[in-house]
């Protein structure tokens, strides 16, 4: 099957009716492309685990809270194109802004509790509504069996399960792990902003990270995460905007280590104009 590109609503949803009157299941990755090999593993992996694979490349604006931002995501879409098309992908929604949303439309209505008002939602205010209202849409459109996302955004990664199990129940979310640089920096769509020598500097990031497995046995949390952050600070430009350790199913913060058993630690890190963000499990 030769990979189709599709621009349209429309269009989108006479290749779906033809998919599902076929039988075939579908498993579905919203990216907002400049694709990495993270990327592609969840292409993959969505081609193993499903008779169509769909990707879309949408680049959505109502996630943006800073304009800037939005004006310097790196678009490479020939590029990502190429890979998906080497992955086995079957078709991609690659629409505009304009096809997407209507003129004003507001976000999605839909109470997320307090998983939108901490860490991301802290210092990115209504950036996960944006993202749960394109992702709603993708699914009323494409209407996937399986929808597949990184671990790396590990508090979108909770948001969307909540959402999805509300208004899609049908649909499996599928998280799969972050993927790394050689140096350990998570593989990100930003890291290509980094000037080289920040982005050999920024493994400092998750070298440290995974020192709280250790720092648990002799420290209190709060220690913890204050050693982790100086450690980081001490490589310039680096500035540590949040650091916590939350419960990993609800994502409460901790400020004990006996509060849970399942535990992680999420951070967001600046290097000069570029956000980083990255989680481990503690």
């Amino acid at each position: 099957m030769i990979m189709e590109v599709i621009h349209t609503v429309k269009h989108l949803k006479e290749a779906i009716a033809l998919i599902k009157k076929q039988d075939k299941s579908v498993g579905f990755v919203p990216t907002m492309g400049a694709l990495h090999e993270g990327h592609i593993s969840l292409a993959e992996r969505a081609k193993a685990e499903n008779e169509v694979m769909a990707v879309s490349i949408f680049v959505n604006p109502m996630q943006f809270n800073n304009a800037d931002d939005l004006k310097k995501y790196p678009v490479t879409t020939e590029s990502d194109l190429a890979m998906l098309e080497s992955a086995g992908c079957d078709f991609v929604f690659l629409p505009t802004a304009d096809e997407i949303y209507a003129a004003n439309e507001a976000p999605l209505s839909f109470d997320l509790g307090n998983l939108d008002k901490i860490m991301e939602g802290k210092f990115r205010p209504g950036h996960f509504q944006g993202v749960i209202t394109v992702v709603n849409k993708f699914f009323n459109w494409i209407k996937p069996q399986k929808a597949y996302f990184g671990e790396k955004d590990f508090q979108q990664l909770a948001i969307i399960r909540m959402m999805s199990k509300k208004l899609h129940p049908d649909i499996q979310i599928i998280g799969s792990p972050t993927l790394r640089e050689s140096n350990g920096l998570a593989m990100s769509s930003r890291n290509r902003r980094l000037a080289e020598s920040e982005r050999n500097d920024a493994g400092i990031i998750y070298s440290s990270l995974i020192q709280l497995n250790s720092l648990k046995n002799n420290h209190d949390i709060a220690d913890a995460k204050s050693l982790v952050i100086q450690k980081i600070e001490e490589v310039h430009p680096f500035k540590v905007e949040y650091m916590d350790i939350v419960n990993a199913d609800t994502l409460d913060s901790l400020s004990d280590w006996s509060e849970s058993t399942q535990m992680r630690a999420c951070i967001a890190v600046w290097c000069n104009e570029v956000r980083l963000i990255d989680n481990i499990a503690v």
